[in-house]
C-alpha cells in the first residue's frame, strides 16, 4: 500500500510514524514534510495547499489513498477535488470542513441543533461589534470567523482590551480575511478537554481524549500559540463523562452535518469546556489536533491505515478501534521569540541522545546542505513519552528534553502538571 500524507508539522510526522507501523504500508510520501519525515518516508517539495500538484503527485505515484493533516487544504476543497478525479482521500469535504473554517457556520449549527455551547453573536461591521462589546461583562471571548492557525481567539479581560482586539481583527486585518466577520461569545469556565472521533458519516468510533496548553509560558501566561504541549488521557475524564459528551455533542454534530447536506467523513475534533452545567463546545476542528496527535497516536493500538481505509470506504462499522490505557505526555520545543519573531536555520543537537522509549516528532525542521537538522519554524519539535501514569510519562519527557538543544530553545516546564 502506498500513502500520501499532506502537511509538514509534528502532527504529520506522528501520522507518518503510525502509518509506518502497518504491515500493509510499503511506501509513504509526504508533501512537503520536514526533517523528521525525511528519515522514515519520501518528502515531496509540494506545498500542502497546492492542490493541482498534490493531485498530480497522487496520480503519478499511484497512491492507494491520501491522508490530509492540516485544515487549510481541507477548507480549500482538496477532498472534493481528489474525489472528483477518482482518488481516495481521508478527510471531510469542503462543505463539512466549514465546522472549522467558519466559526459563524459552526456556532449557527450548534445553536440550531441544540448542541451545548456558549451563547454568542456574530458581526460583519466593526461599529456593531464595538457597541455590543461595550454592553458585555468581561472576560469577553472574540473569535475571527476564518482560519487563523490557532491564534484567532482572544479572551479579553476588559472592554478596552476587547475593543482593541476587534480593531486588530476587523480593521487592521491581523488575520487577513479570517477577521472580516467575528464571533463574540460568553466566557466559559471549567476544565478544558479535546475529544477526537473517526466517522464515515454514519458510524462514529469510540473517542480518545487529550488536553493541550495554548499559552506560550508556564502558568498559562503569555500569548496564544498553536500549542505548547499536551497529555492524554485527562485525569478527570470518566466513562460517564465520555458517554455524555458523545450523546450531547459528537453524535448530534455528525447527525446535524448530515441534515445540512454536509456529510462528515474523517476525524472530528471537539474542543470542550467541562463546566458546572456539563460539557459545552468551545469549537470544532475538522482534523487531528496539534499537539494532541503526538500524544494520542502512541496510544492507538489499531492499524491507522486500516482505520483510514474503513472511513474512506464507509465501512467503519466493521472496524474495531482500540486505545491503550497508558498515559502519554508531549512537550513542544519552540524557537526563541515564538509566537512572535524568531530565527531559523539554527543547528539542533542531542536528537540521538535520548532514551529509547522517548520519541521526537519534528515540526519546524529541515536538513541543511550538510545534512544537519536545523530549525525552520516557530514550533520546532514535540518530545513525547508514555507511562503507566501521567506522572511517569511526564518525568520521562522532562528527563530527556534538556538533552536537546538549539539556540534560543524554549519550552514550558509545567505540561501535564495541572
Amino acid at each position: 500500500m502506498k500513502i500520501l500524507v499532506i502537511g509538514s508539522g509534528a502532527r504529520e510526522h506522528a501520522i507518518v510514524w503510525k502509518l509506518k507501523q502497518s504491515r500493509q504500508v510499503e511506501r509513504i510520501l509526504v508533501a512537503p514534510g520536514n526533517a523528521g519525515t525525511a528519515q522514515i518516508a519520501d518528502n515531496l517539495l509540494i506545498d500542502a495547499t497546492d492542490i493541482p500538484r498534490l493531485l498530480a503527485a497522487a496520480r503519478q505515484n499511484k497512491v492507494d489513498f491520501t491522508f490530509v493533516g492540516p485544515e487549510t487544504p481541507l477548507a480549500a476543497g482538496i477532498v472534493d477535488e481528489f474525489q472528483k478525479n477518482g482518488l481516495a482521500i481521508f478527510g471531510p469535504s469542503q462543505a463539512a470542513a466549514r465546522i472549522e473554517s467558519s466559526k459563524v457556520f459552526s456556532k449557527n449549527l450548534m445553536h440550531t441543533y441544540g448542541i451545548p455551547t456558549a451563547a454568542s453573536r456574530s458581526f460583519t461591521a466593526f461599529e456593531d461589534a464595538e457597541a455590543y462589546v461595550k454592553l458585555q461583562k468581561p472576560p469577553i471571548v472574540l473569535k475571527a470567523d476564518g482560519l487563523a492557525a490557532g491564534k484567532g481567539v482572544v479572551i479579553a479581560q476588559s472592554v478596552e482590551e476587547a475593543v482593541s482586539a476587534l480593531n486588530s481583527m476587523m480593521r487592521d486585518k491581523e488575520f487577513g480575511e479570517a477577521g472580516a466577520q467575528v464571533v463574540i461569545e460568553e466566557y466559559l469556565s471549567g476544565r478544558e478537554m479535546s475529544i477526537f472521533v473517526f466517522s464515515d458519516g454514519v458510524t462514529i468510533s469510540p473517542p480518545v481524549t487529550a488536553c493541550d496548553y495554548k499559552r506560550v509560558f508556564d502558568g498559562n501566561n503569555g500569548p496564544n500559540t498553536g500549542g505548547m504541549g499536551s497529555f492524554s488521557p485527562p485525569d478527570f475524564y470518566t466513562d460517564i463523562l465520555g458517554e455524555r459528551v458523545m450523546n450531547e455533542v459528537m453524535r448530534p454534530t455528525i447527525a446535524a452535518l448530515a441534515q445540512e447536506n454536509s456529510t462528515y467523513s474523517g476525524v472530528l475534533y471537539g474542543g470542550l469546556m467541562i463546566t458546572s452545567d456539563g460539557p459545552k463546545t468551545i469549537e470544532f476542528n475538522c482534523r487531528l489536533g496539534d499537539p494532541e496527535t503526538q500524544v494520542i497516536l502512541p496510544r492507538l493500538e489499531t492499524d491507522l491505515a486500516d482505520i483510514a481505509a474503513a472511513v474512506i470506504e464507509r465501512r467503519l462499522d466493521k472496524q474495531e478501534i482500540a486505545w491503550s490505557r497508558k498515559a502519554c505526555v508531549g512537550v513542544v520545543m519552540a524557537s526563541g521569540g515564538y509566537p512572535g519573531h524568531y530565527r531559523t536555520g539554527l543547528p539542533i543537537t542531542g536528537l540521538t541522545d535520548l532514551d529509547k522509549d522517548v520519541t521526537v516528532f519534528h515540526a519546524g525542521t529541515k536538513l541543511d546542505p550538510m545534512g544537519q537538522v536545523v530549525t525552520a519554524g516557530g514550533r520546532v519539535l514535540t518530545v513525547v513519552a508514555s507511562g503507566e501514569t501521567l506522572a511517569q510519562a511526564r518525568q520521562k519527557v522532562y528527563n530527556n528534553i534538556s538533552r536537546i538543544g538549539f539556540e534560543g530553545a524554549h519550552y514550558r516546564s509545567d505540561i501535564a502538571k495541572f
